[in-house]
């Protein structure tokens, strides 16, 4: 539908900074109430209702029951420092998020001191002058002084029709609310209300109070932890009846062991996995310039196999200027060019009128700085000339149109310009002219230019309403003017991306408006594809989804694309089993970047709508961030199931150490105490240690995990539950041999526990790469692993060296035949580790069937 233009009128000044800054001050910020962090005492608050802290202020219940005070104490003091490393935790976590938060937060476009502003939207004040673009959502509660707007006000209403807002209407036809998403048109209000005073701030508190809801990563691990604590309630049980009633045990050490059993079983760590990995994992990507809007984009970018992108400004490096022009009567190149010949003029005079005079568009803005460079001092400039009407590009005509008053009363002049074939087919031209301009259009493309076509046209009529224009430009008379090119270079750094994503088995395809040529071009000069083959709009259209499916299997470049074709095509990938990333920029993008696994706004040029609605937002609009998007994906799965498979591998010899000797009955090896103090260097581990891990090396040499590749999956945890088994064997068997050679209770202990600290460190390094040998990890680039290695040695020697600390842990004996036996101890378990390693690298080689590829290579 036509939009009518705001009048012309002087340059707002708006507010001045001074102004607007003590407005600030008075009034506050321009937030809803909203998500507060966690206070500590809440932190703490939710430490103390854990099933793990449950379980400690029982066990020292019980130690002070039998009189061992020490105990007691060390478990309750263990306490404080949980708390501590939750802390710790929990703050790291929460800067991340919030960083992320500040960068996501919605922006104005607003005029101060005389100049258009771009602030964040906290920063708006009443008074300022707010300038609204299509796709913009509106800061604050404001009065439309100019321009006619048709805004989406369903968060207010539950109506999904756009209302029109028109500048001067009475009671809330001329007033828009913060929040609410412009559709159409652009205008100036004037902001008179805030925060929340406005019309939403009455329902901010329900805002507030929404949940982001878990991710399905983090669902099955709540399903797998619930599962566990299940299985330790029946496990506890039966440790304590059979410790009570078989082996003749106090009903309170049978307890205690209960306890351990329990403590041993639940993996408490995960869901601290979890959250500190995705959040601080969307913090590292956002380092690479890549906002991430919601955490569990995060999860899938690993599993990316097809990157829908764009060409402009995403290969493309959004810089246009005008290259040439082209005439039935010839070409002009502006590269070395002295003049602009007179017979091109008409030509860049109306391409200018049908520009808007401050345009934002980079591609509206080369045009006005072509014309203004070339035609200055001319009769062809018209500075300061406002349209009285305006036809905008839409998905039916591919061209745009602006009227103005002609220089007769009721006489009208149009100036046009969009896509060549739309623009000749509003001229109607005959087949023999269509054809010419084709030819000159394949010429111009096929050297990676952006053509567009420019007519002019005049209009007879005296409407007094914006209805009583024509409906349709379709009912103008124009006249073909010629052809503008324009060049947008590709970016430096797009080949090596697209290398990368070749060799990491990811599919890139282009989905432009852009003419079929220019996309062949652009993609021949950045290596994107070899395959000539496009597929446009209308060829697409034309199928039926079957069709369409097959025929996507062998093309990648797609071209004078609507927003409907490119959400058809990213759903028949999706359901041709490909994961897809797809990035766009505008509001009638939004449907199809919510229909992607993952959807990437552009974070320079795109709308609002296009932000909220992806999942991800590039803060600098460039094909490498994305690439460098994924890297950073793969690597935060990789560290995720790194952390797992540790978890699982280092409760197997905690949970065997528990449960075992009460089978054999042998007395108690591992109590409560002992646990706290594996879980001192577990916890870390895992939060910290393997959050740190550098890439792999093959990382972007590799396949696209599968979406139902689960770190939880049984396959995957084979070989840490091995390992863990393996470990419990070896410690039990060397119980059960020192018991056998006269050794005593706590003299035993002393060499499990001793062995055991060690073995975390091995099972760190084991986690790391199962291909390589555990003493080349050693030497890899980890800033936590010598911290870490010198937690375990000095916690070695403390419970080995120190008497009191001995006493507690009830080991005995710290000479040399302890020594001895810890090392021959050690040495086996390594040597079980290694076996284990050997047998999954000749596993590993072995040849396996090949899955079936749903995103064919961009090469053949």
């Amino acid at each position: 539908m036509p939009e009518k233009s705001p009048a012309a009128a002087a340059p707002p000044q708006g507010l001045s900074s001074q102004e607007a800054a003590e407005r600030l001050a008075r009034d506050g910020p321009n937030q809803l109430p909203g998500s507060t962090p966690k206070s500590n005492a809440a932190i703490v608050r939710e430490v103390l209702t854990e099933p793990m802290f449950l379980m400690l202020l029982a066990a020292g219940g019980i130690y002070l029951a039998l009189g061992d005070r020490g105990e007691a104490l060390f478990l309750l003091g263990s306490v404080v420092v949980v708390i501590a490393i939750t802390l710790v935790q929990e703050r790291r976590t929460q800067r991340a998020l919030e960083s992320l938060r500040d960068l996501s937060a919605p922006r104005a476009l607003v005029v101060r001191d005389g100049a258009e502003q771009r602030i964040a939207g906290r920063d708006v004040v009443c008074g300022d002058l707010l300038v609204l673009h299509e796709g913009d959502r509106i800061a604050a509660d404001a009065l439309l002084l100019d321009g006619q707007l048709e805004v989406d006000e369903s968060l207010l209403t539950g109506e999904s029709v756009p209302v029109a807002k028109l500048a001067a209407a009475e009671a809330d036809g001329s007033r828009v609310f913060a929040s609410t998403v412009i559709t159409r048109g652009t205008g100036l209000a004037r902001v008179c209300a805030t925060a929340q005073r406005t019309a939403v701030g009455s329902i901010g508190a329900a805002l507030a109070a929404t949940e982001t809801p878990p991710s399905p990563l983090q669902q099955r691990s709540r399903r797998l932890v619930r599962a566990l604590g299940v299985l330790a309630l029946v496990l506890t049980a039966a440790q304590v009846l059979l410790g009570w009633w078989w082996n003749g045990r106090p009903l309170l050490d049978s307890l205690l062991s209960g306890i351990a059993l329990a403590m041993a079983l639940l993996p408490e760590e995960l869901p601290v996995i979890l959250t500190v990995f995705l959040a601080l994992g969307a913090w590292r990507i956002a380092q690479r310039q890549v906002l991430t809007r919601r955490i569990t984009a995060v999860e899938t970018l690993g599993a990316i196999t097809v990157l829908a992108v764009d060409k402009t400004g995403t290969l493309t490096m959004n810089r246009m200027a005008v290259a040439g022009l082209a005439t039935p009567a010839g070409y002009w190149h502006a590269e070395g060019a002295s003049a602009l010949p007179e017979d091109f003029h008409p030509l860049v005079e109306f391409a200018m009128l049908a520009t808007p005079g401050d345009p934002f568009d980079p591609m509206e803005i080369a045009i006005q700085q072509f014309g203004h460079g070339w035609l200055q001092g001319t009769e062809h400039v018209h500075d300061g000339r406002e349209p009285v009407f305006k036809y905008a590009l839409s998905s039916e005509i591919l061209a745009m149109t602006r009227v103005y008053t002609g220089g007769a009363p009721g006489q009208h002049l149009l100036a046009t310009k969009g896509a060549p074939e739309a623009v000749a087919d509003l001229c109607h031209l005959d087949e023999v002219r269509r054809a010419a301009i084709r030819a000159q259009v394949e010429a111009l493309a096929e050297s990676g230019l952006r053509v567009l076509g420019v007519a002019r046209g005049h209009w007879t009529g005296a409407p007094g309403q914006a209805q009583d224009w024509p409906a349709s430009q379709h009912d103008f008379d124009f006249e073909f003017l010629g052809l503008l090119a324009l060049a947008d270079p590709p970016r430096p750094e797009v080949p090596e991306a697209l290398a990368q994503c070749r060799s990491a088995g990811v599919r890139v395809m282009m989905m432009t408006g852009d003419h079929p040529a220019t996309a062949r071009a652009i993609a021949r000069q950045v290596g994107l594809s070899e395959r000539p083959e496009v597929l446009t709009g209308d060829a697409l259209q034309a199928m039926d989804d079957a069709t369409l499916s097959a025929h996507l299997r062998r093309v990648d470049l797609c071209a004078r694309l609507k927003p409907a074709h490119k959400l058809r095509l990213v759903q028949l990938l999706r359901a041709d089993g490909a994961v897809v990333a797809m990035t766009g920029d505008g509001v009638n993008d939004a449907p199809a970047l919510k229909a992607a696994d993952v959807g990437i706004a552009m974070g320079e040029r795109g709308t609002d709508v296009a932000r909220e609605a992806a999942a991800l937002v590039l803060l600098k609009d460039s094909f490498a961030h994305i690439v460098a998007a994924i890297r950073q994906g793969r690597r935060i799965d990789d560290n995720l199931r790194k952390a797992t498979r540790f978890v699982f591998a280092v409760h197997m010899p905690i949970v065997g150490l528990a449960l075992a000797p009460t089978l054999l009955h042998w007395p108690a090896l591992l109590l409560p105490v002992h646990i706290v103090l594996l879980e001192l260097l577990i916890d870390p581990a895992c939060s910290i240690v393997f959050e740190a891990e550098p890439e792999a090396a093959n990382i972007m040499l590799r396949p696209p995990r599968t979406m139902n590749d689960s770190p939880f999956a049984p396959r995957t945890l084979l070989l840490p539950m091995l390992q863990g088994l393996g470990i419990a064997a070896l410690l039990l068997a060397a119980q059960a041999w020192l018991l056998a050679q006269g050794w005593g209770a706590g003299q035993g202990r002393a060499v499990v526990l001793g062995a055991l600290l060690p073995c975390v460190l091995l099972l760190i390094l084991a986690q790391r790469d199962p291909g390589r040998p555990l003493w080349r990890h050693a030497r890899a680039a980890n800033p936590w692993l010598r911290p870490m290695a010198a937690a375990v040695g000095l916690l070695l020697l403390a419970v080995l060296a120190i008497p009191g600390l001995r006493q507690l842990m009830r080991v005995e004996g710290a000479g040399m035949p302890t020594l001895s036996a810890i090392a021959a101890l050690l040495a086996l378990c390594l040597a079980w580790l290694e076996l284990l390693r050997l047998a999954y690298r000749a596993n590993a080689k072995a040849p396996a069937p090949s899955p079936r590829v749903n995103a064919s290579s961009n090469t053949e």
